[in-house]
Protein backbone atom coordinates (compact mmCIF):
# COMPACT_ATOMS: atom_id res chain seq x y z
CA UNK A 1 0.00 0.00 0.00
CA UNK A 2 2.81 2.29 1.22
CA UNK A 3 4.25 2.19 -2.93
CA UNK A 4 0.80 2.90 -4.04
CA UNK A 5 0.57 5.75 -2.21
CA UNK A 6 4.44 7.00 -3.20
CA UNK A 7 2.97 6.21 -7.09
CA UNK A 8 0.54 8.83 -6.64
CA UNK A 9 2.56 11.18 -4.90
CA UNK A 10 5.24 11.52 -7.88
CA UNK A 11 2.56 10.90 -10.25
CA UNK A 12 0.73 14.48 -8.32
CA UNK A 13 4.35 15.93 -8.80
CA UNK A 14 4.72 15.45 -12.43
CA UNK A 15 1.53 16.19 -13.06
CA UNK A 16 1.79 19.73 -11.60
CA UNK A 17 5.36 20.03 -13.18
CA UNK A 18 3.94 19.24 -16.95
CA UNK A 19 0.86 21.53 -16.73
CA UNK A 20 2.60 24.84 -15.31
CA UNK A 21 3.73 25.36 -19.03
CA UNK A 22 0.35 24.21 -20.10
CA UNK A 23 -1.33 27.27 -17.82
CA UNK A 24 1.48 29.96 -18.54
CA UNK A 25 0.54 28.96 -22.41
CA UNK A 26 -3.47 29.24 -21.73
CA UNK A 27 -4.41 26.08 -22.59
CA UNK A 28 -8.13 24.57 -21.49
CA UNK A 29 -8.73 23.29 -18.19
CA UNK A 30 -9.89 19.95 -20.29
CA UNK A 31 -6.39 19.79 -21.19
CA UNK A 32 -4.92 20.45 -18.37
CA UNK A 33 -7.27 18.01 -16.11
CA UNK A 34 -6.11 15.70 -18.77
CA UNK A 35 -2.61 15.94 -18.18
CA UNK A 36 -2.64 15.80 -14.43
CA UNK A 37 -4.88 13.02 -14.61
CA UNK A 38 -2.21 10.94 -16.88
CA UNK A 39 0.21 11.38 -14.59
CA UNK A 40 -1.38 10.28 -12.06
CA UNK A 41 -2.15 6.81 -13.41
CA UNK A 42 1.76 6.37 -14.58
CA UNK A 43 2.70 7.00 -10.86
CA UNK A 44 0.20 4.25 -9.65
CA UNK A 45 0.80 1.53 -13.05
CA UNK A 46 5.04 2.20 -11.91
CA UNK A 47 3.94 1.36 -8.33
CA UNK A 48 2.10 -1.20 -9.21
CA UNK A 49 3.28 -3.03 -12.34
CA UNK A 50 6.52 -5.15 -11.76
CA UNK A 51 8.60 -5.46 -14.93
CA UNK A 52 12.01 -6.64 -14.56
CA UNK A 53 13.48 -3.84 -16.62
CA UNK A 54 15.72 -0.90 -15.61
CA UNK A 55 13.16 1.57 -13.58
CA UNK A 56 13.91 4.41 -16.16
CA UNK A 57 12.97 2.33 -19.23
CA UNK A 58 10.14 0.95 -16.81
CA UNK A 59 8.76 4.71 -16.71
CA UNK A 60 9.09 5.57 -19.99
CA UNK A 61 7.82 2.71 -20.80
CA UNK A 62 4.19 2.67 -18.83
CA UNK A 63 4.39 7.10 -19.63
CA UNK A 64 4.03 6.49 -22.97
CA UNK A 65 1.78 3.72 -23.22
CA UNK A 66 -0.63 5.64 -20.99
CA UNK A 67 -0.41 8.69 -23.25
CA UNK A 68 -0.55 6.71 -26.34
CA UNK A 69 -4.74 6.87 -26.98
CA UNK A 70 -4.11 10.58 -26.63
CA UNK A 71 -1.40 11.07 -28.53
CA UNK A 72 -3.22 9.63 -31.90
CA UNK A 73 -6.05 12.25 -31.03
CA UNK A 74 -3.61 15.05 -30.43
CA UNK A 75 -1.27 14.15 -33.59
CA UNK A 76 -3.77 14.30 -36.00
CA UNK A 77 -4.92 17.56 -35.77
CA UNK A 78 -1.76 19.29 -34.55
CA UNK A 79 1.36 16.58 -35.29
CA UNK A 80 3.91 19.39 -34.18
CA UNK A 81 2.61 19.48 -30.42
CA UNK A 82 3.77 15.12 -30.14
CA UNK A 83 7.27 16.41 -30.34
CA UNK A 84 7.18 18.52 -26.88
CA UNK A 85 4.86 16.19 -25.51
CA UNK A 86 6.75 13.51 -25.94
CA UNK A 87 9.82 15.19 -24.52
CA UNK A 88 7.89 16.02 -21.32
CA UNK A 89 6.65 12.13 -21.32
CA UNK A 90 10.39 10.98 -21.96
CA UNK A 91 11.82 12.89 -18.71
CA UNK A 92 8.92 12.99 -16.11
CA UNK A 93 8.12 8.75 -16.73
CA UNK A 94 11.99 8.39 -16.68
CA UNK A 95 12.16 10.10 -13.13
CA UNK A 96 9.06 8.64 -11.74
CA UNK A 97 10.52 5.15 -12.65
CA UNK A 98 13.89 6.46 -10.83
CA UNK A 99 12.98 7.92 -7.74
CA UNK A 100 9.84 5.36 -7.49
CA UNK A 101 12.60 2.93 -7.10
CA UNK A 102 15.01 5.04 -5.19
CA UNK A 103 12.34 5.31 -2.35
CA UNK A 104 11.19 1.94 -1.82
CA UNK A 105 14.79 0.69 -1.98
CA UNK A 106 15.46 2.96 1.04
CA UNK A 107 12.26 2.16 2.48
CA UNK A 108 13.88 -1.76 2.60
CA UNK A 109 17.10 -1.06 4.30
Amino acid sequence: MKKIVIGLILGIAAGTIDVIPMIIQGLTWDANISAISMWIIVGFLISTIDLKINSIVKGILIAFLVLLPSAVLIGWNEPVSLIPISIMTAILGGIIGFSHNKIMERQKQ
